[in-house]
């Protein structure tokens, strides 16, 4: 009797068993179909947990990134083209938090912050962020503009010569968003930052109306030249006119000179005009991936210059 019993139960359990799997089963395959179409509804996850680094930072702009992820509420995180960044922790609301980060921020650059995370959301516009070198200066706007080299300011009008020994000037590149680069050979942050900017000018170089000119420094051009064929670069050198390192002046069109302290304060420094020669983007030193720069080079060779 009791081995009946147990057989009974045996199969009962088998039984039952058998029920479960099928009902797991039967549900998978129902969801398998249901959570593509949720997909297409659901909004995408905003979560900091799955959150992607901030594009343009650095090294150090990583690490506070990481910190500021582990930080109290109510905080926010600020970032700006160039890989300026600004955050807090434990403020009393979340719009605090967004305004002190936006301000700690733009304390560190002239260029526009953007909010990328507040508390536990990813708050960051993609489609805006290659956008924020503009609104871009009318023709009006730039003729108005004074000379100098901070954003919405004409740059000055430098002289330089190809590689191939032809003189010409900044001023005649107008039309084109132009890249002007200045740096060494003898500069050890240059000389890392070249394998970068020559990974930009290959996504760039078959646009028609963005140019690249990278100036040496405090070097004769042949120096530069020597040192970057032996690095097996290949970028569009231009010569600044430096005869070697106790040449400190940079050449004007027009015959006149000026200290090249007075544009770079270290090196390399690298500066972005747009279509009408007015500064829209400044950095002084290397710059964290060059390549990550294409769609605001792209931006302003579609908006600028009306």
């Amino acid at each position: 009797m009791l081995s009946a019993t147990r057989r009974a139960l045996d199969s009962s359990a088998t039984a039952g068993f058998f029920l479960d799997a099928y009902g797991i089963v039967t549900e998978m395959f129902r969801l398998r179909f249901l959570f593509p179409l949720l997909a297409g509804v659901l909004p995408a996850p905003t979560l900091l947990a799955a959150a992607a680094m901030p594009p343009h930072l650095g090294a150090d702009g990583a690490a506070e990134y990481r910190a500021f992820l582990a930080a109290s509420a109510h905080r926010a995180f600020a970032i700006a083209p160039g890989g300026a960044f600004g955050w807090v922790e434990g403020k009393g609301g979340r719009d605090d938090a967004e305004a002190a980060a936006l301000a700690n921020c733009q304390d560190n650059t002239p260029q526009k912050c953007v909010l990328y995370a507040s508390d536990k959301q990813t708050v960051f516009d993609a489609k805006r962020w290659p956008q924020l070198w503009g609104p871009y200066l009318t023709a009006a706007q730039a003729r108005q503009a004074a000379v100098g080299i901070v954003p919405g300011q004409r740059f000055p009008d430098l002289e330089f010569a190809t590689a191939r020994g032809e003189k010409t000037s900044l001023s005649r590149l107008r039309g084109k968003v132009t890249i002007v680069h200045f740096w060494g050979s003898w500069c050890g942050p240059c000389r890392r930052e070249m394998p970068e900017l020559q990974a930009l000018h290959r996504k760039i170089e078959k646009l028609p109306d963005v140019a690249l000119v990278a100036m040496q420094v405090r070097e004769s051009f042949a120096v530069a030249q020597k040192w970057a064929a032996g690095q097996g670069l290949q970028l569009p050198l231009s010569d600044s006119g430096a005869t070697g390192d106790t040449d400190t002046e940079l050449r004007l069109a027009g015959g006149g000179r000026m200290r090249d302290r007075g544009i770079a304060s270290s090196f390399p420094t690298t500066y972005v005009i747009d279509k009408h020669g007015v500064v829209v983007f400044s950095h002084v030193g290397p710059v964290h991936g060059w390549a990550q720069y294409e769609p605001f080079l792209r931006d302003a060779a579609a908006r600028s210059g009306k």
